[in-house]
């Protein structure tokens, strides 16, 4: 069969952190032969040689090129290219892994599309991966209709032929951005380009021992000399004009300005500090003009257009005036609304822990060229901040804790200046957004996985577009969250972290889920059944099961199907059948599963305890006696190892777990 796909991978001393890679391209959802996965090592002095050599001989779909080292990507993958037979060719680093449909996915969208490059949403972990590029799918995307800038590295699926057709390959040597160079031809060249954004493809990770090569400080002369190659090949492929101009912006702002601002440049040693300023002012006074400069936000404007004119001293003051500025969330509200919830919230920028003020009308016209001091560019920018407002943006993303998977969630948005006292003419810049988080359909139109998932909401304002968690109001109570849902089959409990930050536990939840709060009163026993109102929000009817356990030494378990339904004025009513005729004399523990057919069904403790009675079926509290209350006070390694060793003991030992 015709290989789809051809993955490359170069290959230089990963150790360990090459077994995730390695994982993920076995285990993908393409067929083993419509798919090949080439490992070119690149002189490898650890022990992966031998790694990649076993792996070969297992899968006949794995082969592994040998060759001296070159110090850098770019010959491996041009090695890998010309080995390839596969219709595309993805390329992968050695210490990233794959999505397990990215194959799959990625080569029907770019069939589907006649794409000649497909770019695959990707996720970062200790790694800035592109945000708002993957707000939504772009099946014909250019660089005047999609950001695709903000996508540079190598990531990405491109069709063989179309390599072949311009004989594009990746600069060679040891050298910098040479993926910007090789992506920026082309995104120049490709007939169509598609971004895939509903399904998380690529994942960027940052080691731990921060060996990646991205991490290293690199030398200013030799960095900013090969970004001068990746302009080259824009004004090859350019004429003059916005095209141009829309693309060097994203150099100007990301390799150059944002190098400039805040703790960024603050954090730097002094005398490399001033050797990377005075290379970025010789790039932006040779290539960079007024237009490119005008498609900047203010802050960016300003710090690019001090350093074309060589103010390093403006620059360094203006950085310290900026490291100050931070977002702030406050949580205003978090309510079920069906099967979605509703998170009120409001989000402004700070400094030095209050609220940023600006004046209350714009009024500045934005100077011809760098302000005169340093002043001047502070008033200008709120000025430009205030004039802007109207364009300002709130988002809520939710990101997964391990993977770092992120997706928008819908948003509405109401901009708001608020009046600041005792300062007439001042106002603050508040944002207030209204964000819907469906569980069903908040990971690009799928359900939210297993997993814990952090909320972080991008602000952007003037010119300052940063990331925070959400969080409530600072120095007040935290508002109430709701009870625990089950939605489209799963358990999502809304929480707040230790830190104070709003976090949703999908499928995760131990014994948080409020139901340590029931007492015998709640619950009523009309015949055989057991009937309660439960602190869990269902939309519809849910099948569950409740577990009864007997008493000690036998503790025999019985299962009863139950449903969950919605109850009036929130929560779910329990309905159970008691199997009066199969409970032996004693109290019989209960737990309950709120989902019956989730593929690992998780049982969570009920305080309470039935037994029968010349009247019926009661419901009593549970007061465990003195082994049991022992046993809870042991730390959760001990009570498991309990568990292991006496088995069938479980629900005596570890009740409320």
């Amino acid at each position: 069969m015709p290989v789809k796909v051809s993955v490359v991978v170069p290959v230089y001393n990963p150790g360990p952190y090459i077994e995730d890679c390695v994982a993920s391209v076995l285990r993908q959802s393409l067929p083993r032969d419509e798919y090949e996965v080439i490992f070119v090592d690149d002189g490898s002095s650890d022990g992966t040689p031998a790694r990649l050599d076993a792996l070969a001989a297992e899968y006949p779909h794995v082969h592994v090129i040998h060759q001296e080292p070159s110090g850098w990507s770019g010959k491996p993958r041009n090695v890998g290219i010309e080995a390839s037979r596969g219709e595309f060719v993805m390329f992968v680093d050695n210490d990233d892994f794959l999505g397990d449909e990215a194959l799959e996915r990625m080569y029907d969208y770019g069939v589907a599309n006649e794409a000649d490059l497909v770019v695959g949403k990707m996720a970062g972990k200790g790694r800035p991966v592109p945000v708002e590029l993957f707000r939504r799918n772009h099946p014909r995307a250019t660089v005047e209709n999609a950001p695709l800038m903000d996508s540079l590295t190598p990531h990405k699926m491109l069709r063989r032929s179309f390599l072949d057709r311009t004989g594009l390959r990746f600069p060679e040597g040891r050298r910098r951005l040479e993926d910007h160079v090789f992506v920026a031809e082309a995104y120049l060249r490709a007939s169509n380009i598609s971004v895939l954004s509903d399904y998380v493809c690529y994942y960027h990770l940052k080691r731990e021992d921060a060996s990646n090569a991205g991490f290293q400080r690199f030398d200013p002369v030799g960095y900013f000399a090969n970004l001068r190659e990746a302009l080259d090949v824009v004004e090859r492929y350019t004429e003059p004009g916005a095209r141009r101009d829309r693309m060097f912006r994203r150099w100007l702002r990301n390799e150059m300005g944002e190098r400039l601002r805040g703790n960024r440049f603050l954090a730097l040693p002094d005398d490399y500090r001033r050797e990377l300023f005075d290379e970025i002012h010789k790039v932006i006074a040779e290539r960079m003009g007024p237009a490119v400069f005008a498609l900047l936000d203010p802050a960016h404007r300003v710090v690019t257009e001090l350093a074309g004119a060589g103010r390093y001293e403006d620059v360094l003051a203006l950085a310290r005036w900026e490291a100050s500025i931070v977002p702030s969330t406050a949580v205003e509200g978090v309510a079920w609304e069906g099967g979605a919830l509703r998170i009120g919230f409001s989000a402004e920028y700070s400094a030095d822990g209050a609220p940023r003020t600006y004046p209350a009308d714009a009024g500045v016209v934005p100077p011809d060229g760098p302000p005169a001091t340093v002043a001047d560019a502070v008033a200008w920018l709120d000025a430009g901040t205030v004039e802007r407002f109207g364009k300002a943006k709130a988002d809520l993303m939710v990101r997964e804790r391990e993977t770092g998977a992120q997706f928008f969630q819908p948003v509405s948005v109401t901009r708001e200046k608020v009046p600041v006292q005792g300062a007439p003419g001042r106002v603050r810049l508040v944002v207030r957004v209204t964000a819907t988080v469906d569980p069903a359909t908040a990971a690009g139109g799928t359900p939210l996985g297993a997993g814990l998932w952090d909320a972080y909401v991008r602000l952007g304002i003037g010119g300052w577009n940063r990331e925070h968690r959400l969080f409530p109001v600072s120095g007040e109570p935290r508002p109430p969250l709701p009870s625990p849902g089950v939605i489209g089959g799963h358990r999502v409990l809304p929480y707040w972290t230790v830190k104070d930050s709003f976090a949703l536990d999908v499928d995760r939840a131990g014994k948080r889920l409020g139901l340590g709060t029931l007492r015998a009163g709640d619950f009523t026993v009309p015949g055989d059944r057991l009937h309660a109102v439960l602190p869990v929000h269902v939309v519809d009817d849910v099948k569950a099961l409740v577990r009864l356990t007997g008493p000690a030494p036998a503790a025999e378990v019985l299962e009863v199907p139950a449903t969950l339904s919605p109850a009036e004025g929130g929560g779910s009513v329990l309905d159970a059948p008691l199997p009066v005729r199969s409970l032996g004399k004693g109290r019989w523990r209960l737990a309950l599963c709120p989902v019956a057919d989730a593929p690992e069904p998780r049982f969570f403790a009920l305080p309470l305890v039935v037994h029968d009675s010349p009247a019926g079926p009661k419901v009593a509290e549970d007061r465990p006696g003195a082994a049991r209350r022992f046993v809870r006070r042991l730390p959760l390694p001990v009570r498991r190892a309990l568990v292991r060793a006496f088995g069938k003991g479980r629900p005596a030992l570890l009740e409320g777990e």
